[in-house]
C-alpha cells in the first residue's frame, strides 16, 4: 500500500510522462511552417507530419493498453518512453519529409506505449473517489499545460535554433522521466486476463489509417473521385468488420459492451468530438498567426498562450463542480462554450485586431475542452473495473486521438480546398520567370508561404501585384476557415445535444456507482 506521498510523487511523474507525449504534437505544429519551407512541402505533406504520429498512435493505443493489464503498466510505459528517445533522435536527425514522417509514425507507436498506462497507472494508485477525482484532474489539466508550454518552447528553440531541436528536447525529458518512473511508480497488471487479439488490432489499425488517408489526400484526388471513395468504403467496411468480430471473439480487444453503458459512451464522444474541434482550430491557427498575422514562431507560441492557460485551469475546476452538479450538465456546457468559441473564430477576418476575436474565440475554445474533457475522462473510468483499467484508458485515448486526427484531416482539407480554388488561378498566371515553380506550387497550397513571399527581392514577383496577391492568399485561407468553422459548430452542437438527452442527469459518485451503471445505463 503506498503513502500519501507517494501516491502523489507518482503522479507527478505520470504527468510528466502524459506532458513528453502531448507535447510532441503542440511543439512540432509550431515548426511545421519552418519545415515546409525547408524541406519544401506540401500542405498534405505538413498534414502527415501530424498525422503518422496521430495514427500510429490511435491506432495502437488498445493494442498497448491490452499489454499493459496483461504484463504491467509501468513496464510498458518504461519501454515507450525509451522509444520516444531513441526515435526522437532519428527524427532530430532527418534529412527529407519522408524521414521526419517515418520518425513521427515510429514515435506515435511508442506514445501509444506511454499514454493508456498512464491514466491506468493513476485508477490503480487511487482508491479513494475523491482523490481519484483530483488526479484525474490533474492529468486532464497536464494536457492544457502541454499546449501552453508546446508553443512557446517550440518557438523559443526556432528562434535560436532549427526545426531539429523540437526533436532533440524529448531526448533529455524522456530519459529523466524514465528513471523518475522507474524508481517512484508502482506496478500494477490485471489479476485476470484473456487473449491477445491481433486481428482486431489490424482491423482497427487498417481502417482508420485508409479513411482518414482518404480525406487528407481528397482535396488533391478529388473528394467524391475513384480512389477517395474506394479508400472510404475500405475504412468502413474495416472498422464494421472490426465491431463485428469484437462482438464475437472471447477475448476482445475492445470490450464492446462498454458502449453499452451511456456513462462510457456518451462521454467519448464527447471526447472525441471536443478534441476533433480543438486539433483541427489548432492546426488552422498556427496558419493563421505565421501566414495571416506574420508571425514568428516564438511570437506564435505567446499569442496562443491564453488558449492553453484556459485549458489549465478550467480543467481541474471543472472536473471539481461536475462532482457537484453532474457530469451531463457540464459535458453539455463545454460543448456549447466550444461551438460559440469556434463561431467566433470563423467571423476572423484579415483586419480584426487580435484583441477581439481573435482572443476571445482561444478562450472560449479552451475553456470548452477543459470543461468537457475532465469529467468526461472521470465518468469512462468509473465506469470499467480495475482490471479494464488499461482498456478503459486506451478508449479515452483512442476517441481523443481519433478525434484529433479527424480534426486536422477534415477541417485542414476544408481550408485547403477553399484556399487552393481561390488562390490556384492567381499564382498560375505568374510566369515562372518572376516565381520559382517550387515557390508557386507552396504558395498555392498553404498561406503560411506568405512569410517567403514577402521577403523575397520585389523583383522576384510583380511589385505591382504583390501586396494584392498577400492579401488574397490570406482572405482565401479565412475564407475556408470560416466553413470550416461551421462544421466545427454543428458537430459540437449536435454532440451536446446526443448528451443532453441521452446520458442521465443524475449526480453519481462513490462505491457501487460501476455496478450501478452496468446494471441501469445500459438499458
Amino acid at each position: 500500500m503506498t503513502t500519501v506521498r507517494q501516491r502523489w510523487i507518482a503522479l507527478v511523474v505520470i504527468c510528466t510522462a502524459e506532458l513528453l507525449v502531448v507535447l510532441d504534437n503542440t511543439v512540432v505544429n509550431v515548426a511545421l511552417p519552418s519545415m515546409g519551407l525547408q524541406l519544401r512541402s506540401s500542405i498534405s505533406g505538413l498534414q502527415w507530419v501530424v498525422d503518422a504520429y496521430t495514427l500510429t498512435f490511435a491506432g495502437l493505443l488498445l493494442a498497448f493498453g491490452h499489454l499493459g493489464d496483461r504484463y504491467g503498466r509501468k513496464k510498458v510505459m518504461i519501454v515507450g518512453l525509451a522509444g520516444i528517445a531513441v526515435m526522437s533522435i532519428g527524427g532530430a536527425l532527418a534529412a527529407n519529409l519522408g524521414q521526419v514522417i517515418a520518425a513521427r509514425a515510429l514515435m506515435g507507436i511508442c506514445a501509444a506505449a506511454v499514454f493508456p498506462a498512464t491514466l491506468a497507472l493513476i485508477i490503480n494508485i487511487f482508491s479513494d473517489a475523491r482523490e481519484r477525482a483530483l488526479a484525474i484532474a490533474a492529468w486532464t489539466a497536464m494536457a492544457g499545460f502541454a499546449i501552453a508550454i508546446g508553443p512557446t518552447a517550440g518557438g523559443f528553440l526556432l528562434e535560436h535554433f532549427s526545426w531539429h531541436s523540437v526533436f532533440w528536447i524529448n531526448v533529455p525529458v524522456a530519459a529523466v522521466v524514465l528513471a523518475a518512473a522507474w524508481k517512484f511508480v508502482p506496478e500494477s497488471k490485471a489479476s485476470h486476463i484473456g487473449k491477445f487479439d491481433p486481428v482486431g488490432i489490424a482491423l482497427s489499425l487498417v481502417g482508420i489509417t485508409v479513411l482518414v488517408w482518404a480525406i487528407i489526400e481528397a482535396p488533391h484526388q478529388g473528394w467524391l473521385s475513384g480512389i477517395s471513395i474506394a479508400a472510404y468504403l475500405l475504412g468502413v467496411v474495416c472498422l464494421a468488420v472490426f465491431v463485428w468480430w469484437e462482438l464475437r471473439t472471447p477475448s476482445p480487444v475492445l470490450d464492446m459492451a462498454l458502449f453499452r453503458i451511456r456513462r462510457f459512451s456518451l462521454p467519448a464522444l464527447a471526447i472525441a468530438v471536443a478534441y476533433f474541434s480543438m486539433f483541427g482550430f489548432l492546426f488552422m491557427i498556427t496558419q493563421y498567426f505565421q501566414g495571416v498575422m506574420e508571425l514568428s514562431p516564438l511570437q506564435f507560441g505567446i499569442h496562443s498562450l491564453p488558449f492553453a492557460v484556459s485549458i489549465a485551469i478550467g480543467a481541474p475546476l471543472a472536473t471539481l463542480i461536475a462532482q457537484r452538479v453532474g457530469t451531463t450538465a457540464v459535458i453539455v456546457f463545454g460543448l456549447v462554450v466550444m461551438s460559440v468559441g469556434m463561431f467566433i473564430a470563423g467571423q476572423v477576418k484579415v483586419e480584426t485586431p487580435y484583441f477581439g476575436p481573435v482572443l476571445i474565440s482561444m478562450v472560449l475554445m479552451g475553456l470548452g475542452l477543459a470543461i468537457v474533457q475532465g469529467p468526461a475522462t472521470e465518468s469512462i473510468m468509473s465506469s470499467v473495473s480495475l482490471d479494464e483499467a488499461g482498456a478503459g484508458s486506451a478508449v479515452n485515448d483512442t476517441t481523443r486521438e481519433v478525434g484529433g486526427t479527424l480534426g486536422v484531416a477534415v477541417l485542414g482539407s476544408i481550408v485547403a480546398s477553399i484556399y487552393t480554388t481561390k488562390v490556384g488561378p492567381r499564382i498560375d498566371a505568374i510566369p515562372d520567370a518572376l516565381m520559382e515553380p517550387y515557390q508557386k506550387a507552396f504558395a498555392r497550397e498553404t498561406v503560411v508561404s506568405v512569410i517567403e513571399i514577402v521577403k523575397a527581392p520585389t523583383n522576384s514577383v510583380f511589385a505591382t501585384q504583390k501586396a494584392d496577391l498577400v492579401y488574397a492568399m490570406k482572405a482565401a485561407s479565412l475564407e475556408g476557415f470560416q466553413l470550416a468553422s461551421y462544421v466545427t459548430v454543428g458537430s459540437a452542437l449536435a454532440c451536446a445535444l446526443a448528451v443532453a438527452v441521452f446520458l442521465p442527469w443524475a449526480r453519481q459518485s462513490g462505491a457501487g456507482v460501476l455496478l450501478a451503471w452496468r446494471n441501469t445505463d445500459s438499458r
